[in-house]
């Protein structure tokens, strides 16, 4: 089969389409064919050695994909072969075929396009997580998200809305405004053209954010950090921006609010009885339509790393798909 190939750390233009042997069936786990494969930001630190996560190389990258179930392996009961299902794959996704643990697939509903689907988990799932287990989000609070159109920063926006917070988005440009608006902020600002603290406390009558849903990174974290609520959740999600910022602790201290790390990928493997019952309601919401992925651009696997570069570089508005 062909797949994406990361054979040392380095640029994301070393990678390789190239052929490699299919997966073999185990127990408690599920072959699928890959019809469509989700790309995050996550993604390309990982082939450049920057993520957290170090996998022995060589290896194939690729954490979420939709497709059909090719095989299914002794002692699975809730998935059979030719169903459509989604499937966080951890590594593997960027290939024709990957090999998933059975507890992390779940069947696609019929209503939802492939591309949809395989762009769903990673960016939503982690918006859900945050908002729902990690601030413990309230109706009537006030959401802050940064990087909203992007993949999760949309995803935020929606799923904030859903769960009844004001969201208020953050962006670079008024194009990526216009559509975190139309997917459900009420009230903008474009960092480029006002200083954000100051447009936050505005935006909240001077008592700061509720809940920050902080994906950017450098500047814009200090920022946020400084235009907390009190009792505030500041959520670290990522730094899309580049820069890894330092936090000044006397901050939180002073101000009474916590920080509060979001890993999504720890918390799927920590919990996957509450990642499956998270899936579970997003999917619901999807079918009802309150929430939506967003797909930019669907590229075929030999462009996947001009896929990826898009991502690095936050050139997409919604979630970039790769399809074998």
């Amino acid at each position: 089969m062909k797949a994406i190939v990361c054979e040392a750390f380095g640029p994301i233009d070393d990678l390789k389409c190239k052929e490699v042997d299919d997966p073999v069936i185990k127990p408690g786990h599920v072959v699928v064919n890959v019809e469509a494969a989700g790309v995050n930001f996550p993604d390309g630190l990982l082939v450049q050695g920057l993520y957290q996560m170090k996998p022995p190389c060589p290896f194939v990258p690729g954490n979420e994909v939709a497709g059909v179930v090719a095989e299914v392996g002794e002692g699975v009961k809730h998935i059979s072969v030719g169903q459509r299902v989604i499937a966080l794959s951890n590594l593997g996704g960027f290939a024709e075929k990957v090999l998933v643990p059975a507890t992390h697939v779940m069947p696609l509903p019929d209503p939802i396009d492939v591309k949809e689907g395989a762009a769903l988990v990673t960016a939503h799932a982690t918006a859900h997580h945050a908002l729902k287990q990690r601030a413990k989000i309230q109706p009537g609070e006030t959401l802050v998200v940064t990087g909203a159109a992007g993949g999760t920063g949309l995803a935020a926006v929606q799923i904030g809305k859903e769960m009844g917070a004001t969201v208020i988005a953050v962006c670079s440009t008024e194009e990526k405004l216009a559509l975190a608006k139309e997917h459900g902020a009420d009230i903008l600002i474009n960092y480029k053209e006002k200083n954000l603290k100051d447009a936050i406390k505005e935006a909240t009558d001077g008592k700061g954010a509720d809940v920050v849903y902080e994906c950017v990174g450098g500047d814009t974290f200090h920022a946020c950090s400084r235009s907390m609520a009190w009792e505030g959740r500041l959520l670290v999600v990522g730094f899309a921006g580049g820069e890894i910022p330092q936090f000044p602790v006397n901050l939180s201290l002073v101000k009474g609010y916590s920080v509060v790390g979001v890993f999504w990928g720890s918390f799927t493997q920590h919990d996957p009885k509450g990642f499956a019952a998270n899936m579970q309601e997003l999917l619901t919401w999807y079918v009802q339509g309150k929430v939506k992925v967003v797909v930019d651009e669907a590229l075929p696997m030999e462009r996947a790393t001009e896929a990826m570069a898009k991502v690095m570089n936050r050139e997409v508005k919604g979630k970039m798909v790769i399809t074998p």
